[in-house]
């Protein structure tokens, strides 16, 4: 069983940033992908970012130019660096990783307020 634990959600002010983490319990070198999902109240959780396992990254439409996913591999650690927040980034942010086993896990949750 693999554990992500996620920190860095909280409230900020439109225009703000904030940078999510998520420490693995394993490492994270081989999997084959590893990605940050959010979910706004009353609606489906939804792709942002995603690394795979070649390095290539995926922008949801919505946070291109604005998100940097990026992880450490030393450290078993994913990122999410988020600048230039509109309220409509409000959501809770899940961490997610894709096995070399096509096993899926997930964070606990972190919410992330933008609001003025």
């Amino acid at each position: 069983q693999v554990q992500l634990v996620e920190s860095g959600g909280g409230l900020v002010q439109p225009g703000g940033s904030l940078r999510l983490s998520c420490a693995a319990s394993r490492s994270i070198s081989d999997v084959r992908r590893v990605g940050w999902y959010r979910q706004a109240q009353g609606k489906q959780r939804e792709l942002v970012a995603a690394i795979g396992s070649g390095g290539t990254t995926t922008y949801d439409d919505s946070v291109k130019g604005r998100f940097t996913i990026s992880r450490d591999n030393a450290k078993n650690t994913m990122y999410l660096q988020m600048n230039s927040l509109k309220p409509e980034d409000t959501a809770v942010y899940y961490c997610n990783l894709l096995s070399e086993w096509y096993s899926n896990y997930w964070g606990q949750g972190t919410q992330v307020t933008v609001s003025s």
